[in-house]
Protein backbone atom coordinates (compact mmCIF):
# COMPACT_ATOMS: atom_id res chain seq x y z
CA UNK A 1 0.00 0.00 0.00
CA UNK A 2 1.04 3.38 -0.60
CA UNK A 3 2.12 5.30 2.52
CA UNK A 4 1.05 9.08 1.03
CA UNK A 5 -2.61 7.29 0.38
CA UNK A 6 -4.17 7.54 4.28
CA UNK A 7 -6.53 4.43 4.77
CA UNK A 8 -10.17 4.84 4.50
CA UNK A 9 -13.27 2.98 5.33
CA UNK A 10 -16.01 4.16 3.40
CA UNK A 11 -18.79 6.71 4.47
CA UNK A 12 -19.40 6.89 8.04
CA UNK A 13 -22.86 9.12 7.88
CA UNK A 14 -24.64 11.32 5.81
CA UNK A 15 -25.55 14.46 7.56
CA UNK A 16 -28.65 17.07 6.30
CA UNK A 17 -29.21 20.26 8.07
CA UNK A 18 -33.44 20.43 8.57
CA UNK A 19 -35.85 22.52 9.60
CA UNK A 20 -37.96 20.44 11.69
CA UNK A 21 -36.66 16.89 13.00
CA UNK A 22 -39.79 15.49 14.01
CA UNK A 23 -41.05 15.97 10.67
CA UNK A 24 -37.54 14.89 8.53
CA UNK A 25 -37.78 11.65 10.78
CA UNK A 26 -40.96 10.60 10.42
CA UNK A 27 -40.29 11.50 6.43
CA UNK A 28 -36.73 9.10 6.77
CA UNK A 29 -38.69 6.42 8.32
CA UNK A 30 -41.81 6.62 6.44
CA UNK A 31 -40.32 6.37 3.04
CA UNK A 32 -37.09 4.65 3.40
CA UNK A 33 -37.05 2.89 6.86
CA UNK A 34 -34.88 4.85 8.74
CA UNK A 35 -34.62 4.66 12.40
CA UNK A 36 -33.89 6.68 15.30
CA UNK A 37 -30.36 5.36 16.82
CA UNK A 38 -29.15 8.48 18.95
CA UNK A 39 -30.41 11.96 19.78
CA UNK A 40 -28.31 14.92 20.42
CA UNK A 41 -29.05 17.35 23.17
CA UNK A 42 -28.21 20.56 23.60
CA UNK A 43 -29.29 22.50 26.83
CA UNK A 44 -32.45 20.28 26.97
CA UNK A 45 -33.31 20.44 23.26
CA UNK A 46 -32.49 17.50 20.41
CA UNK A 47 -31.04 19.71 18.19
CA UNK A 48 -29.73 15.94 15.94
CA UNK A 49 -30.71 12.52 15.05
CA UNK A 50 -28.60 9.33 14.12
CA UNK A 51 -30.76 7.20 12.01
CA UNK A 52 -29.73 3.42 10.89
CA UNK A 53 -31.17 1.57 8.07
CA UNK A 54 -31.74 -1.75 8.98
CA UNK A 55 -31.25 -3.37 4.94
CA UNK A 56 -28.19 -1.72 3.66
CA UNK A 57 -28.42 2.03 3.47
CA UNK A 58 -25.95 4.76 5.12
CA UNK A 59 -25.94 6.10 8.41
CA UNK A 60 -27.69 9.35 7.98
CA UNK A 61 -27.63 12.25 10.38
CA UNK A 62 -30.06 15.25 10.37
CA UNK A 63 -29.40 18.92 12.16
CA UNK A 64 -32.13 21.29 13.64
CA UNK A 65 -30.33 24.31 11.74
CA UNK A 66 -33.06 25.60 9.64
CA UNK A 67 -31.20 28.35 8.21
CA UNK A 68 -28.78 26.10 6.70
CA UNK A 69 -31.97 23.99 5.56
CA UNK A 70 -33.23 26.93 3.67
CA UNK A 71 -30.09 27.70 1.54
CA UNK A 72 -29.28 24.39 0.82
CA UNK A 73 -32.73 23.48 -0.71
CA UNK A 74 -32.89 22.07 -4.19
CA UNK A 75 -29.23 20.84 -3.78
CA UNK A 76 -28.71 16.86 -3.81
CA UNK A 77 -25.98 16.73 -0.84
CA UNK A 78 -25.66 12.70 -1.80
CA UNK A 79 -26.80 9.60 -3.57
CA UNK A 80 -27.79 6.29 -2.06
CA UNK A 81 -27.02 3.45 -3.76
CA UNK A 82 -29.70 0.51 -4.31
CA UNK A 83 -28.46 -3.26 -5.61
CA UNK A 84 -30.37 -3.00 -8.50
CA UNK A 85 -32.98 -1.88 -11.44
CA UNK A 86 -35.87 -3.80 -10.04
CA UNK A 87 -35.25 -2.64 -6.67
CA UNK A 88 -35.15 1.10 -7.33
CA UNK A 89 -38.41 0.06 -9.71
CA UNK A 90 -40.00 -0.55 -6.41
CA UNK A 91 -39.05 2.31 -4.38
CA UNK A 92 -40.33 4.20 -7.14
CA UNK A 93 -43.54 3.00 -6.87
CA UNK A 94 -43.35 2.93 -3.33
CA UNK A 95 -42.83 6.30 -3.19
CA UNK A 96 -45.57 7.13 -5.62
CA UNK A 97 -47.92 5.53 -4.00
CA UNK A 98 -47.22 7.70 -0.17
CA UNK A 99 -47.86 10.51 -2.73
CA UNK A 100 -43.87 11.84 -3.75
CA UNK A 101 -43.17 12.98 -6.69
CA UNK A 102 -40.04 12.14 -8.22
CA UNK A 103 -38.71 11.72 -12.20
CA UNK A 104 -38.83 8.09 -12.51
CA UNK A 105 -36.31 5.36 -13.02
CA UNK A 106 -33.83 6.83 -15.64
CA UNK A 107 -31.25 5.28 -17.86
CA UNK A 108 -27.62 6.70 -16.08
CA UNK A 109 -24.23 6.71 -17.51
CA UNK A 110 -23.47 3.21 -15.69
CA UNK A 111 -27.00 2.05 -14.03
CA UNK A 112 -30.13 3.83 -13.44
CA UNK A 113 -31.27 6.59 -11.35
CA UNK A 114 -34.19 8.22 -9.66
CA UNK A 115 -33.85 11.58 -9.50
CA UNK A 116 -36.00 14.51 -8.32
CA UNK A 117 -37.39 13.62 -4.96
CA UNK A 118 -36.87 16.28 -2.06
CA UNK A 119 -37.47 15.67 1.33
CA UNK A 120 -39.43 17.73 3.71
CA UNK A 121 -36.47 20.96 3.27
CA UNK A 122 -36.42 20.84 -0.35
CA UNK A 123 -32.70 18.58 -0.46
CA UNK A 124 -33.18 16.19 -3.77
CA UNK A 125 -32.58 12.74 -2.61
CA UNK A 126 -31.44 10.70 -5.68
CA UNK A 127 -30.55 6.97 -5.69
CA UNK A 128 -28.59 5.35 -8.22
CA UNK A 129 -28.21 1.38 -8.86
CA UNK A 130 -25.10 0.14 -8.26
CA UNK A 131 -26.05 -2.89 -10.72
CA UNK A 132 -24.32 -1.52 -13.91
CA UNK A 133 -26.03 -1.78 -17.62
CA UNK A 134 -21.93 -1.16 -19.15
CA UNK A 135 -18.74 -1.63 -17.62
CA UNK A 136 -16.45 2.01 -17.60
CA UNK A 137 -13.47 1.71 -19.10
CA UNK A 138 -10.97 0.32 -16.87
CA UNK A 139 -7.57 2.06 -16.23
CA UNK A 140 -9.00 5.55 -17.33
CA UNK A 141 -10.87 8.48 -17.08
CA UNK A 142 -14.59 8.10 -18.14
CA UNK A 143 -16.19 11.03 -19.64
CA UNK A 144 -19.76 11.73 -19.60
CA UNK A 145 -20.88 14.94 -21.74
CA UNK A 146 -24.42 17.19 -21.38
CA UNK A 147 -24.52 15.33 -17.86
CA UNK A 148 -27.32 17.89 -17.36
CA UNK A 149 -30.37 17.27 -19.80
CA UNK A 150 -30.67 19.55 -22.77
CA UNK A 151 -34.35 20.49 -22.16
CA UNK A 152 -34.88 18.30 -24.66
CA UNK A 153 -37.92 15.78 -23.97
CA UNK A 154 -36.32 13.13 -25.89
CA UNK A 155 -33.31 13.38 -23.49
CA UNK A 156 -35.19 13.22 -19.95
CA UNK A 157 -35.41 9.17 -19.80
CA UNK A 158 -31.37 8.86 -20.94
CA UNK A 159 -29.97 10.53 -18.28
CA UNK A 160 -26.41 10.02 -17.66
CA UNK A 161 -24.68 9.93 -14.03
CA UNK A 162 -24.65 13.49 -12.80
CA UNK A 163 -22.24 14.39 -9.99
Amino acid sequence: MDRQVPPLDGVHHLKLPVCDLERSREWFQSRLGYVTAMEFREDGKVMGLALNHANGGPRLALRLDPTKAAASSGFDFFSIGVPTKDALDQLSERLTELGDTHSGVQVASLGWILPGLSDPDGHEIRFYTTESHKKAPEGQVYIVDKARPSGDPSTTKQLPAVL
